[in-house]
């Protein structure tokens, strides 16, 4: 049986998006083109890929086990003309939590790296959903579940955070602070708590109830409103390149110290020769750097790291 890879595209763009019309509008053909190549890809295995319904549609189980070779079909496809037409394009890498300054962790790796086309991901469901798409090979940022199968990543840094507060502050003079002792005070947080993994979890594990939210306008925008009230604090990274903000105070957490983790996010399966040196260049930055070590007894991760990486080849 031999498959048509603009069939089994259309199909993998169709149960991403979950609605017919999208997934065509991503492929720039029409929903009638999408779904006359969905139905000759249905006949051709003799099994139904979706339920189609008034209330949209959704994949089989066959539909389901399919998916995930099927991801891996197109993008093997991909590579194979990439290979035939030489053509040596740079490795797209996306970023997220742009607040906390991804860049300057890539940096450090990118010149042993190969050349890197980057992006401005808004956040990790954009990217995956990007990832997914094929439209970038990898992405950097936190990585947390659930991710949507057919991808894999690696930790590369867990980066101490310290509290950011206003020298006015009750607790702006303490050398160093632990979290519990926070309790008290107003997370000044840059979005909706809810979408925020990583000071939700903080929040939650320290029993921080008092929360209040703004709008990332930027890291200087955002500090400066942490010391408009001197109640409120927020977590950055300890490494991140904090902006002349009058008044704003920087404290150590620690007894446990939070870390935020970093990871690389690609499409298992992906077969871009730059992947396996970004990787690479990762690790060996990580341990030159002592990125990754962690002690369960003196730091808090919301998920602790796995004893085991993916391989992106």
């Amino acid at each position: 049986m031999d498959l048509d890879v603009a069939q089994v595209r259309a199909f993998v763009r169709a149960a991403d998006e979950l609605h017919f019309g999208r997934a065509a509008g991503t492929l720039a053909i029409s929903q009638q083109a999408l779904s006359k190549r969905i139905a000759r890809l249905e006949s051709l295995l003799g099994t139904a890929l979706f339920l189609r319904g008034g209330n949209g549609v959704r994949l089989t189980e066959a539909g389901r086990r399919f998916l995930t070779p099927a991801r891996r079909t197109v993008a093997a496809a991909d590579a194979a003309v990439a290979a035939a037409v030489g053509k040596d394009r740079p490795l797209r890498v996306d970023v997220w939590g742009h607040l906390y300054a991804p860049m300057r962790t890539l940096a450090q790796v990118a010149g042993r790296a190969g050349e890197l086309a980057l992006g401005h991901g808004r956040d990790l469901p954009s990217v995956t959903t990007a990832l997914l798409h094929g439209d970038i090979d990898a992405a950097f940022g936190r990585v947390h579940p659930p991710l949507p199968p057919g991808l894999a990543h690696r930790l590369v840094r867990l980066e101490p955070v310290d509290a950011v507060l206003s020298a006015d502050h009750p607790l702006a003079g303490e050398p160093a602070l632990h979290p519990d002792q926070l309790r008290e005070s107003v997370l000044w947080a840059p979005g909706a708590l809810d979408r925020l993994d990583f000071l939700h979890r903080f929040a939650d594990r320290f029993g921080i109830r008092n929360t209040a939210t703004s709008v990332n306008l930027g890291l200087a925008r955002f500090l400066a409103e942490v010391t408009e009230e001197p109640r409120r604090f927020s977590l950055i990274p300890a490494d991140v390149p904090l902006p002349e903000v009058p008044g704003l105070r920087s404290v150590p957490l620690i007894a446990p110290t939070p870390l935020y983790a970093w990871s690389l996010l690609w499409r298992a399966g992906d077969g871009h020769p730059g992947l396996a040196g970004l990787v690479t260049a990762c690790a060996e930055e990580a341990g030159r750097s002592r990125w990754l070590e962690y002690d369960p007894a003196r730091d808090w991760l919301p998920e602790p790291p796995r004893s085991g990486v993916d391989s992106p080849v």
